[in-house]
């Protein structure tokens, strides 16, 4: 149908039109859905995606952490494939691999600290799980979900139509786990829980209880209870039984049908939506001629409204049109309010930083205060970062609204994409924690002494007494070990001094890395919107200036070359209609969405 629409458009001198269906058919081409499986290290991601596909295709092991993303799809052929960054400026390197060398490219134990600079890795299979387009996309484990390296994981998720966040049965939800399914509910679409390993723990229907109880202080979020070893060992005796037991069957069909059914629903819409703007510009200029020649005593009228419409389509083509001044003062609001909120929270990591310094002293526990630091920062950077893709896409429907055809779907920039805005930021700087020997305490402690041995020495010769004498002594212990606590304080308040120097650097810096990369993210949802409904309407100016311009031929035409002209159009026209005939008639996205529920 789309091929069909767009060689008429090309047909007709529209090249605009053609081109916007060249977008529609490379969408319907490339249908993958993408769902990534994130997690903290060890709980069960890589053996879960085995256990969907019934083939050992990522790693396992116990000393086997996965260390690069890693893609499952679909093929007829099994292959597999590495994407390898040759030099930091080139271009990155695709290499062909057997499926059973992908464990030396992906894991850490065969590519430690990824040595081999291997940014992702992809695996096709023939499974029926993925013939329609189902991506499962093994993530790399974090050490904490509110650790730095859960910004990367959080950055994958605004690409995803998907997300599976897996925990095992050994314990119910921790804080950062909790934290981080809020944020990915804020960000992706389609989020949902697996409970890993469920044969391993007697107990996994207590902690599920668990589980759904912080699921339902959440929000709606869907819980999978699973053993991956059951449904590996079902699939190789075909039990299904079994199966059944092992609780992949619930997570199978809310995969295809929440996951790949709402994908096809949105992918078809959105075709749908740009087949019907196309016919039915095409047709507006055919009709507008065929009108002025059929009946030449209403041209003038006709080509009146058109002219109408055509300055008010020529309007939304203008910075002084409503929706281009509604864009340019959101997105100028929107990088105002960012920044505040990012100060404001990057605030209160500092006086939460500071106040922990002035509790103790900084220098043992510079390490566990810069980790904590760490990860405070990351989890403020995260929370901004969701909270602007939020504000971003709000603004997208704001402007949709106000641009009067409201024609298409706005391409949607993901600006709650946190990958690599804190790589400028440099680690904290290390704090000399200054401990003291025994041989410089010694020191201390005698030249504080010295000063009190000498002068009440002084002061009991004058009554006999020899210059070292008990009450001297005396005295030189006193004054010595003041001295000593007083350099002891002055050390302590220089280390507290330089820490929390320490830290303002280190927050002002990553305040300037980040806000400079949400500023420049909010301006390409900027131009992204505004190239997006400019295009619309400079199609939709064109379509209406065809057509004043078709009109107005007709009404010079000459007789002889009317009839031949209007059975021209007519069957054009009928050719049009009898093409939007078939375009199919989808329900309300609300309606699909209420039946599914």
């Amino acid at each position: 149908m789309v091929d069909n629409v767009g060689s008429l458009a090309k047909t007709t001198g529209r090249d605009d039109l053609a081109q916007r269906l060249e977008h529609t058919h490379a969408r319907l081409r490339d249908p993958h859905v993408r769902v990534i499986v994130v997690g903290e290290f060890k709980k069960g991601k890589s053996k879960l995606i085995n256990a969907l596909v019934n083939a050992p295709v990522c790693p396992v092991d116990d000393d086997v952490a996965t260390s690069v993303p890693t893609s499952v799809g679909y093929a007829e052929t099994p292959d597999a494939w590495v994407t390898i960054q040759v030099a930091e400026d080139g271009e990155p390197r695709r290499q062909q691999i057997a499926i059973e060398e992908l464990s030396q490219f992906v894991s850490e134990s065969g590519n430690p600290s990824n040595e081999r600079k291997v940014m992702s890795a992809e695996v096709v299979l023939p499974r029926e799980l993925l013939k329609g387009g189902l991506r499962l996309v093994d993530s790399p484990g974090v050490g904490g979900l509110d650790s730095t390296n859960a910004l990367a994981t959080l950055a994958a998720l605004s690409s995803a139509h998907a997300v599976l966040l897996v925990s095992d049965a050994s314990q119910e939800y921790t804080e950062p786990e909790v934290q981080f399914l809020k944020h990915a509910m804020r960000v992706s679409p389609n989020v949902a829980a697996v409970l890993a390993k469920t044969d391993l723990y007697p107990e996994w229907r207590e902690i599920e209880r668990l589980d759904r109880t912080h699921l339902g202080d959440i929000g709606d979020v869907p819980i999978f209870s699973v053993s991956s070893d059951l449904r590996l060992i079902a699939a190789e005796e075909r039990d299904r039984d079994l199966n059944s037991e092992s609780g992949f069957p619930a997570l199978v069909s809310h995969l295809r049908q929440e996951v790949l059914g709402r994908a096809e629903i949105i992918q078809a819409r959105s075709a749908v939506h740009d087949l019907v703007s196309v016919v039915d510009q095409l047709k507006m200029s055919l009709t507008s001629e065929l009108e002025a020649i059929l009946h030449p005593e209403d041209t003038p009228k006709l080509i009146a409204q058109l002219e109408y419409a055509k300055a008010r389509a020529d309007e939304f083509r203008g910075r002084s049109s409503k929706w281009q001044v509604q864009l340019n003062d959101g997105v100028a609001d929107l990088i105002s309010d960012m920044e505040h909120d990012l100060r404001d929270r990057l605030r209160k990591v500092q006086r939460e930083a500071e106040n922990a310094i002035d509790e103790g002293d900084p220098g043992p526990i510079w390490e566990q205060l810069t980790e904590w630091l760490d990860q405070r920062i990351s989890a403020a950077v995260s929370e901004t970062f969701v909270w602007t893709d939020e504000r971003s896409r709000w603004l997208s429907e704001e402007v949709a609204e106000l641009f009067i055809e409201g024609e298409g779907d706005l391409p949607v920039i993901h600006v709650g994409d946190t990958e690599g805005v804190l790589d400028a930021v440099e680690d904290i700087a290390a704090l000399d924690h200054r401990q003291m020997g025994a041989g410089e305490k010694l020191y201390i402690g005698v030249r504080g002494s010295y000063g009190g041995v000498l002068m009440v020495g002084l002061a009991t010769g004058l009554v006999g007494l020899s210059l070292i004498n008990p009450l001297s002594l005396l005295a030189g212990v006193l004054v010595g070990r003041r001295a000593y606590r007083e350099d002891m304080s002055s050390r302590l308040s220089r280390r507290r001094f330089e820490a929390k120097n320490l830290v303002r650097r280190h927050i002002d810096e990553v305040q300037f890395q980040v806000g400079k990369q949400l500023k420049d993210r909010l301006r390409i949802v900027q131009r992204a919107a505004r190239d997006h409904f400019g295009s619309i309407a400079d199609e939709l100016h064109r379509s209406l200036s065809d057509s004043v311009l078709a009109a107005k031929q007709a009404a010079g035409s000459y007789a002889g070359e009317r009839d031949q002209r209007v059975r021209e159009l007519q069957q054009q026209v009928q050719q049009l209609e009898a093409l939007k005939s078939k375009i199919p008639t989808l329900p309300p996205l609300r309606a699909v969405e209420a039946a599914k529920r």
